[in-house]
């Protein structure tokens, strides 16, 4: 069986190690077409693990709908909504990470100066609380992953133009999950780590809010040339 861990194996707890390995399998499609995960003494041998230390983090995979367990039938993958079963462009290599960036940057970046021009009110007020909802998770300690996505799709809808909520939703909101979710698991966030993150939020949130476009462009294109940054500090691939 493929080794499925890509993560330093001195980040992080044996079962962060297992849920961060797992998630990036998912996110180059090892289980597809199928979805089904291997058996939990697979994992146990992948891993070179006990397999109560497997079950450890599949439970935690579970918790954050990332899979779905199935009496006598096993672990199969959960697809995000809006994520297309067969046209998600697979993330293989370094190279495919930072092509995916550039990709996010300029949607998201045209998304912001789209929202800051034509949002009303009632957008502004959807940012906000998303952003709120996202602080809220940091201060509890969660990933947060769930909450900054729905903070960049208030901002798509706020743009007023249906193909950039459709592509956030289909082609970068799937990949940046898995990619969120598997460095938060070896990367737990430092104060300091959080404190820019939010601030690199807020300033986004701020130019949206004064109606400057592209200010709120250059926002999102910091936010995003950070967010990579993190990801390569914390997530080395081969």
């Amino acid at each position: 069986m493929k080794r499925l861990l890509l993560q330093d194996e001195r980040a992080g707890s044996l079962p962060d190690r297992i849920y961060a390995g797992v998630v990036e399998a998912i996110l180059r499609g090892d289980f597809a077409p199928s979805g089904k995960l291997p058996t939990e003494a697979d994992l146990a041998v992948t891993f070179g693990v006990s397999r109560p230390t497997v079950r450890e983090a599949l439970s935690r995979l579970r918790a954050d709908r990332i899979i779905d367990s199935r009496r006598g039938a096993g672990s199969y993958v959960i697809r995000q909504p809006g994520a297309p079963a067969a046209s998600a462009t697979p993330i293989k290599n370094l190279a495919d990470i930072e092509r995916y960036y550039e990709f996010r940057s300029c949607v998201e970046s045209g998304a912001a100066a789209a929202a800051a021009e034509y949002g009303d009110a009632g957008d502004l007020a959807a940012v906000r609380a998303a952003f709120d909802d996202w602080v809220a998770a940091m201060e509890d300690g969660g990933a947060g992953v769930e909450e900054d996505l729905r903070f960049h799709l208030a901002i798509a809808r706020a743009s007023h133009n249906p193909f950039f909520v459709t592509t956030l939703e289909a082609s970068i909101a799937p990949i940046r999950h898995y990619l969120e979710l598997a460095r938060y698991t070896t990367d737990k966030k430092s104060p300091a780590r959080i404190g820019a993150n939010r601030a690199e939020h807020q300033a986004i949130m701020e130019a949206i809010a004064r109606r400057s476009p592209a200010d709120a462009a250059d926002a999102v294109r910091t936010h995003i040339l950070n967010a990579k940054r993190r990801i390569f500090e914390s997530t080395p691939m081969p």
